[in-house]
């Protein structure tokens, strides 16, 4: 018989072990790795206020990645939620870049508290944004007024009339001329030419990541990009709005929207060249899969070296 000190220990390692997958299913279900975009963003916002008027406040900094990532944790959640309840997560196949968290489908977290959660998010963020106000104005309140309609009616309507990559790419330049005026209090066009880069990478990721849910998408109203242009059109001009983020970053130089130090950029080239080998395998998941995994990363080594190129 075991002893009392076993059976306690064997108590404990089962709730530490409960816990542990509680907070590993929550992780997942927000998608932490895919919340690097909005801070990607909110730095190159923050990078153009240092570069262009040296200006930097660390505690407006610290609250405007806690309000940036706490709408972007909304928005997936919310999303996650109501692809769950239209049965897009049913029947999609699930890979590290598309085709939902699971975390539903698999009954590892309840929907209703994954929706309580994603507006307690939503709640969060808004009260922060509420704070720039306060000391910021009306400008703050606009964007602001445009993240929260964005983030709640994404999934249920946004979607359904073709415009998520459009919103995805205001999304983006938003966030950066959010973070720039939060710290300088004016309206900068090169904040704005910037934000359009960042919000270009983050659509292409859209854009590539909804191969694989052409169907389950179509099946259920949904109306992406690739739904509109159809597979094959949409792989062949994928390379327009990825190669577009180079050429804006190369005018912009001459324009004194970038720096000639943000040719760096470049060095992400390598990712392009690999979406483009595998972009034409959409019809063969395993195959696709590196290509929106190049997509990712191009995406994100791109937007982080730009704002090291603006600081340089």
């Amino acid at each position: 018989m075991p002893y009392p000190d076993s059976i306690d220990a064997v108590i404990a390692d089962k709730q530490n072990y409960m816990i542990s997958r509680i907070i590993i299913n929550w992780i997942r279900a927000i998608r932490i790795r895919f919340l690097l975009a909005s801070a990607i963003a909110a730095a190159n916002g923050m990078a153009v206020a240092v570069w262009k008027y040296g200006v930097f406040d660390l505690s407006s900094a610290v609250l405007t990645f806690a309000g940036v990532l706490c709408l972007h944790a909304s928005v997936d959640l919310l999303n996650d939620y109501w692809d769950y309840k239209r049965g897009i997560d049913k029947i999609t196949k699930r890979t590290k870049f598309s085709g939902g968290t699971g975390v539903l489908p698999e009954n590892l977290l309840e929907p209703k508290i994954v929706y309580r959660i994603g507006i307690v998010f939503l709640i969060i963020g808004s009260l922060l944004g509420m704070y720039f106000v306060a000391i910021r104005g009306v400008t703050i309140l606009i964007i602001l007024a445009f993240a929260i309609l964005a983030i709640y009616f994404y999934s249920t309507t946004i979607v359904n009339v073709g415009l998520g990559e459009v919103f995805v790419m205001i999304k983006g330049t938003m966030i950066v001329l959010g973070s720039f005026y939060v710290q300088v209090g004016i309206i900068e066009p090169t904040a704005i030419y910037i934000g359009v880069i960042i919000g270009l990478l983050s659509a292409c990721v859209l854009f590539v990541n909804s191969f694989p849910d052409y169907e389950a998408d179509r099946s259920s109203g949904r109306r992406t990009l690739v739904i509109v242009l159809g597979k094959h059109r949409a792989a062949k001009i994928i390379s327009l709005p990825i190669i577009a983020p180079y050429v804006l970053i190369t005018i912009g130089i001459f324009l004194g929207y970038t720096r000639l130090f943000s040719l760096i950029c470049l060095l992400s080239i390598p990712y392009v060249f690999k979406i483009s080998k595998h972009i034409g395998e959409h019809e063969y998941l395993e195959k696709f899969i590196p290509a929106m995994a190049a997509t990712v990363k191009y995406a994100r080594i791109t937007g982080i070296l730009l704002a090291i190129s603006l600081l340089l």
